[in-house]
């Protein structure tokens, strides 16, 4: 575990050092949990926004685009449940004064007894070597099963407190559990209570004048209220749906593990708009369409799993979400949630309004249901940046640090590299640069010996360099180097673009989803 933490320092450290990530506000020295994208991470985001706004809106007929405000009627919140229960619920530690989300205690203690379990499964696997069956031995082994069988009990207990909303059981849990606090050591809480998480501000001239409204905490009630606009402009049968990116903001008291738990974040949410009872088969297929988006950036389908949920929104008729193994394990970086008709008719209910559907089949009236997909944009950030972070050794015994990004989703595409800074080799690169910016993101560099800005190049994740040399000026031919490779092949200038194109740009990756 230590080392794993090791690496993720060293992947912070490797966002700022190359400009993926800086704190905000970083000469003031930082504001707690909120972060500014450098010159390379906001062109990596965007490219993951883009591969999800194709996916959605270019590959789906039924599915169109919006962008809805973030200051919205604060009525909507409550219509939403938002003003009255969107808790986190809180425990502070006497001694530290640190305050802690309870829930995430609890699951920090699940997590150690399936650590437990697994360090077990390693030993026995080293001693029995390749006769080794691990199906077995979890079944059989009686400490795996007594480890299991308090995991279990503790999980159910949970979940149960969870769901009856019983504070004081959550405490009792923590103090039964004997978890301490991770900073003082010690068991001192303060008893659980909850939290709001909305950020409030005002709308208004004069103080006596002004409402109060929200920073919205996602972006999904934006849709909603839209729904029927857009139904009736976009002339939209059921089933189809509504794609949405845009930031959101939550007060979290344990804001943690940089971008992955941030106060100011970014959405990418699809509401999909279902006749009620096909919900269930719909949930079915949108877990089933965005795993598969997922595993198509080739980040290895091992490092995938779903979590189906115990304990549901009051709304969900069913949930789960997709989670990735980041280095401080398993987390949630998408959700798949079949909200029934909740949320429309919570704001049919609170704006007097018939937002019903007319169904020209049915020749009736009613709430539509529906199935939401929500990812957040940092969280996949965090987690193609976690995967693809590399310190290899070399032969010549030197380390390189490589960004192993999915070609895709890389910054830059392309580094155009003359081997020197004379006899006509820049003016050759520039050329060649001139022709292929149009395409795809190049980066044209000059500065430092080759094997330098290879390493450079590397560590920025840009999947191909090209060397313009002395022997270009006659053969037309420039040195294609492979960044995972290293690999170096003599390619046709007039071949480059077919070349790259074919494995850098976003369709690649929409051709696999079809």
């Amino acid at each position: 575990m230590a080392q794993q933490e090791d690496v993720f320092k060293k992947i912070i450290s490797h966002c700022k050092e190359y400009g993926f990530v800086f704190p905000s506000s970083d000469i003031y020295d930082g504001l707690g949990a909120v972060y500014d994208y450098g010159q390379n991470g906001v062109e990596l985001k965007n490219n993951i926004k883009q591969y999800w706004w194709q996916s959605m809106v270019l590959l789906h007929e039924n599915i169109v685009g919006i962008d809805s405000a973030i200051f919205m009627h604060p009525t909507i919140w409550k219509a939403s449940g938002h003003v009255d229960a969107f808790n986190d619920p809180l425990i502070d530690n006497k001694d530290s004064k640190k305050r802690y989300r309870a829930d995430v205690l609890i699951e920090d203690q699940i997590a150690k007894y399936e650590d437990k379990i697994a360090k077990e499964v390693a030993k026995a696997a080293k001693r029995f070597g390749e006769s080794f069956d691990e199906a077995q031995f979890r079944a059989t082994n009686a400490r795996v099963l007594e480890i299991q069988a308090k995991c279990d009990a503790l999980h159910e207990r949970f979940a149960k407190a969870l769901n009856d909303g019983n504070l004081d059981e959550v405490k009792q849990i923590i103090v039964d559990e004997e978890i301490v606090c991770p900073i003082s050591g010690t068991r001192n809480w303060t008893d659980v209570r909850q939290f709001n998480l909305m950020f409030k501000t005002e709308m208004g001239s004069t103080a006596d004048g002004a409402s109060t409204i929200y920073l919205r905490p996602e972006t999904a009630q934006g849709i909603f209220v839209n729904y029927l606009n857009v139904q009736k402009t976009g002339r939209m049968k059921l089933p189809f749906g509504i794609a949405q990116i845009g930031k959101a903001f939550r007060n979290e008291i344990v804001a943690r593990q940089f971008i992955f738990r941030m106060r100011e974040f970014e959405q990418m949410e699809m509401q999909f708009f279902v006749q009620p009872g096909t919900e269930l088969e719909w949930f079915a297929s949108w877990k089933e369409q965005r795993l598969k988006w997922h595993k198509a950036l080739g980040m290895g389908d091992e490092n995938y799993r779903f979590h189906d949920h115990e304990k549901l929104a009051h709304y969900a008729n069913a949930a789960s979400d997709i989670e990735f193994r980041m280095p401080f394990g398993f987390k949630e970086v998408e959700g798949i949630h079949s909200r029934t008709d909740f949320d429309l008719s919570q704001h049919e209910k609170y704006s007097g309004k018939n937002i019903k559907y007319f169904d020209p089949e049915r020749n009736e009236n009613y709430v539509p249901y529906v199935i939401e997909t929500s990812i957040g944009v940092d969280r996949m950030f965090l987690s193609v940046m976690c995967h693809s972070y590399e310190e290899e050794k070399l032969e010549n015994g030197e380390t390189r640090a490589v960004l192993k990004l999915p070609a895709a989703l890389a910054p830059t595409k392309l580094a155009v590299l003359p081997l020197v800074r004379k006899d006509g080799l820049p003016e050759k690169a520039r050329e060649i640069m001139d022709n292929l910016k149009f395409h795809f993101n190049c980066k044209y560099e000059e500065k430092d010996s080759i094997g330098k800005r290879y390493r450079r190049q590397d560590a920025l994740g840009t999947p191909f360099c090209i060397t313009v040399d002395h022997e270009t000026l006659t053969d037309n031919c420039v040195t294609l180097r492979d960044r995972d490779t290293m690999e170096q092949t003599r390619v046709s200038i007039d071949a480059l673009r077919g070349l790259i194109e074919d494995k850098v740009s976003i369709t690649s990756l929409l051709k696999k989803l079809v």
